[in-house]
């Protein structure tokens, strides 16, 4: 019994470590981005990061999983999500150019929010009253993050909360993946339909790649496919209860980046909002842990 007990723990620290060191990753993936589009697209920059990080999911995926995580049963699926990946990266990089890296990534924590809103209104799951609590007290946080009708408020706030509810939509389109797909064919799939799409509309935008910016996009594709991975490793190692709050640690990640690299140092007010985001978010995750085991 203490063999097993001492394993599984060994289990949970594996999964807490993969899990801060891929939020890190990722969090560097977006400051990398930020630079980026200084001289680039938005578009440009997701397709040379898919171009680039291609090869490298699919040897991960071989080696995890096997031929079989190369195959799809509903490759329709697949460019759907795809779809909803490059809009919500576009919109996300898109606000690096007007936001603070910290303050655009303290409202796309509400994702969590919009699963849980479109998940009651649209495909008719239960939530109690306390996840609805949760809800209203995460966007709590977004109106007092952009202060609608104040001085600092630009409509530019919204396209991080738009990117949130699109990812939101992808999460939930996990869905209409063949259940005999393992998440490495999701992980190659997504980044090559990223890619192909992508691709169809680039061309319109692309300017020359410079030499010296070669390094950032394969950083920018190390990075994220390696936090993916890692991440997606931690939810396979460790109950998401104990994971999945470390997500929000990306917030110190970004604010980190943001000061070292612009001088970046959001505000009171923003700290204050993504608190009460990330307490909703925490309290989410606890209960529906706690609604699964029971």
């Amino acid at each position: 019994m203490s063999n097993t007990a001492s394993g599984a723990q060994g289990f949970y620290t594996q999964g807490i470590l993969l899990m801060c060191v891929g939020v890190a990753c990722l969090s560097a993936n977006d400051a990398i981005a930020k630079t980026l589009t200084a001289g680039y697209s938005p578009l440009q920059i997701l397709f040379l990061r898919n171009v680039i990080a291609l090869p490298i999911t699919i040897v991960i995926a071989l080696f995890m999983g096997g031929p079989s995580a190369l195959r799809s049963h509903r490759t329709v699926a697949h460019l759907l999500r795809g779809a909803l990946w490059v809009g919500a990266t576009m919109m996300f990089f898109t606000s690096f150019i007007y936001l603070a890296l910290a303050e655009a990534t303290a409202l796309i924590f509400v994702a969590p929010f919009f699963i849980t809103l479109i998940s009651a209104v649209f495909l008719a799951e239960e939530v109690g009253w306390r996840r609805w609590l949760a809800v209203l007290a995460g966007f709590l946080g977004v109106l007092v993050i952009i202060r609608p009708g104040g001085a600092a408020f630009q409509l530019i706030h919204l396209l991080p909360v738009a990117t949130a509810l699109v990812y939101a939509l992808l999460m939930l389109s996990a869905r209409w993946v063949d259940p005999r797909e393992s998440v490495w064919t999701l992980l190659v799939y997504l980044t090559g339909a990223g890619a192909l799409l992508s691709a169809l509309i680039v061309p319109f935008v692309w300017v020359h790649v410079r030499l010296g910016d070669l390094w950032l996009f394969a950083g920018i594709a190390l990075f994220g496919t390696a936090g993916m991975t890692m991440m997606t490793q931690a939810f396979r190692l460790a109950p998401a209860v104990v994971v999945a709050p470390l997500d929000y640690t990306a917030l110190l990640w970004v604010t980190l980046f943001g000061w070292l690299i612009w001088r970046e140092s959001p505000d009171a007010m923003t700290f204050l909002g993504a608190a009460i985001i990330i307490a909703s978010g925490v309290f989410t995750i606890l209960r529906e842990q706690r609604q699964a085991g029971s």
